[in-house]
């Protein structure tokens, strides 16, 4: 049984700005390691029984993937174009096709991009776990990540109480709650953050598309059948896929099936969304500060400094702080407001598409 990974790459992450932008969003970034976050991706997956990577993305990023994923895949992967975002279900729709070409016995695995995970060797177990109960059961799995605190950013999965070999029943999603709800979810252990990434047999995931969201399915099948391949892209047809309602794989199929299962998933997770998750996860000095780059802070606490220009950022006697000095923008914020960030993103959106 080949593992084929499904690397999805269309997002735009906007609350990384200034450092992701439009032509360079975060997932070819090496925000974490000295690797990007789309050939961390594949790495962490190196030792399973692989088929050739398919990823998913935007016309203006084609270069971009194929350089990245080629440098770290032994495989040559399947890039395929989407010709205007549609939420996951239908990139993940088409890119099943094309696993079904490569291997029609294969389980595929789906996976953003712009995930961190700590522990590889835990989170291999749990892919192999989901992977079998997938093959041999024809169920659709989910990751339920174990959570460490009571997060109001995250959506959550429920998980039933029938389990088997460690796989859960999976009852229901649930949008990101209020701290009260979120502490109830935390203190029940019956839920866990919504990771956004699934394992399933590529027929068995296109079967249900066509029964819960079928004019989505057709059109998701059509736009690769109908697709163009030139050097090393698949194109798919724009006239098919323009006309798919888009929605999300949890919408358009998770939330409804009846296959759904959840495998809990305790890694070291984290899907880098913000300023302040990278803050979060990243080493600290004795003054609870992260540099990265030519910095000199003097007394300065609990702030993220990064300098990706040539030339020295210098701060002093500030605290809470996020300051990002790129050839796009300086961005200075207090860390409690970064999550603003986005709305600069739009701003300049807005400027320049007019």
């Amino acid at each position: 049984m080949k593992l084929i990974p499904i690397i999805l790459s269309g997002g735009a992450g906007t609350r990384l700005w200034p450092l992701s932008v439009n032509d360079h969003p975060k997932q070819f970034l090496p925000l974490v390691t000295e690797k990007t976050m789309i050939q961390e991706t594949l790495l962490r997956l190196q030792g399973l029984e692989l088929g050739n990577p398919i990823v998913s993305c935007g016309e203006g990023h084609r270069f971009l993937v194929a350089q990245q994923v080629g440098e770290v895949s032994g495989a040559k992967p399947t890039i395929i174009l989407e010709p205007m975002a549609k939420n996951t279900a239908p990139a993940i729709a088409a890119a099943c096709v094309s696993a079904l070409k490569q291997d029609k016995d294969c389980v595929v695995i789906v996976l953003p991009s712009d995930h961190v995970i700590r522990d590889v060797k835990a989170f291999q177990r749990a892919v192999e776990l989901a992977s079998k109960d997938a093959y041999e059961n024809n169920t659709l799995v989910t990751f339920g990540i174990v959570p460490t605190f009571a997060s109001t950013g995250y959506g959550y999965v429920k998980a039933g109480d029938s389990e088997s070999n460690g796989v859960f029943q999976l009852e229901r999603f649930v949008e990101k709650p209020c701290l009260e709800k979120a502490q109830e979810y935390l203190a029940s252990g019956q839920y866990s953050w919504n990771s956004g990434m699934f394992v399933f047999r590529p027929g068995i995931f296109l079967e249900e598309l066509k029964k819960l969201s079928p004019d989505m399915a057709e059109l998701s099948i059509e736009s690769f059948e109908k697709a163009k391949s030139d050097e090393d892209f698949i194109r798919l047809d724009a006239a098919s896929f323009s006309q798919i309602k888009g929605d999300s794989i949890d919408y358009a199929v998770m939330e409804k099936t009846k296959l759904g299962r959840i495998v809990k998933l305790d890694a070291g997770w984290d899907d880098v969304g913000s300023w302040s998750a990278l803050y979060g996860i990243s080493s600290k000095d004795e003054n609870q500060n992260v540099t990265k780059g030519d910095v000199i802070a003097l007394n300065v606490k609990n702030s993220y400094i990064r300098a990706e220009c040539e030339r020295l950022v210098g701060v002093i006697g500030l605290e809470n702080l996020v300051v990002v000095d790129s050839p796009d923008g300086l961005l200075i914020s207090d860390i409690n407001k970064i999550q603003d960030v986005k709305k600069i993103a739009e701003t300049l959106k807005l400027r320049y598409n007019k």
